[in-house]
């Protein structure tokens, strides 16, 4: 077995506008998510689900997350294989289907990264860094859906 991290964030809801959750259309999703020694994020539902269209909801976090393992990770495969990466940028897009029982679930994930190499020579290894940064990635080993990528890759 390998090393275990244990991680922590505090989700406080703020959303009780005085009733409680005594009808669906009675109380906020607002919410503050932060741990110790980080700044307060924002949160809410989508707005579908009644949120707040200027704070993040989970399923942007889930992007989010998505994207930042993986460009992290990818940045260590490039540093590790003598690629030297000068700017990175992702645009990640998600689908969540809804379903019966107010459930739903992501079906997918494409992550869509602009990569921006110091020389020619390193655009085929920068290319094919993503596949290895993908299976090493700990948020996407982590869910029960496809993760794709569609990356691009230029010398600057």
């Amino acid at each position: 077995m390998g090393r275990q991290h244990t991680y922590r964030a505090t989700v406080r809801w703020t959303g009780n506008t005085g009733s409680g959750t005594t009808g669906y259309r009675d109380y906020g999703r607002s919410h503050d998510i932060f741990g110790e020694g980080k700044p307060t994020l924002r949160g809410s539902a989508d707005p579908a689900f009644l949120g707040d269209p200027e704070c993040w909801n989970p399923e942007e976090f889930l992007l989010a997350s998505l994207s930042q393992c993986h460009m992290l990770t990818y940045l260590s495969v490039c540093a590790r294989d003598g690629v030297t990466v000068t700017a990175y940028e992702d645009v990640a897009a998600g689908v969540m289907e809804e379903t019966a029982g107010h459930s739903g679930r992501f079906t997918e994930v494409v992550l869509n990264p602009v990569v921006t190499v110091a020389d020619e020579a390193m655009l085929e290894r920068a290319r094919s860094a993503h596949k290895d940064a993908h299976q090493a990635c700990f948020i996407a080993n982590s869910v029960n859906f496809p993760v794709r990528h569609q990356p691009a890759v230029r010398v600057g």
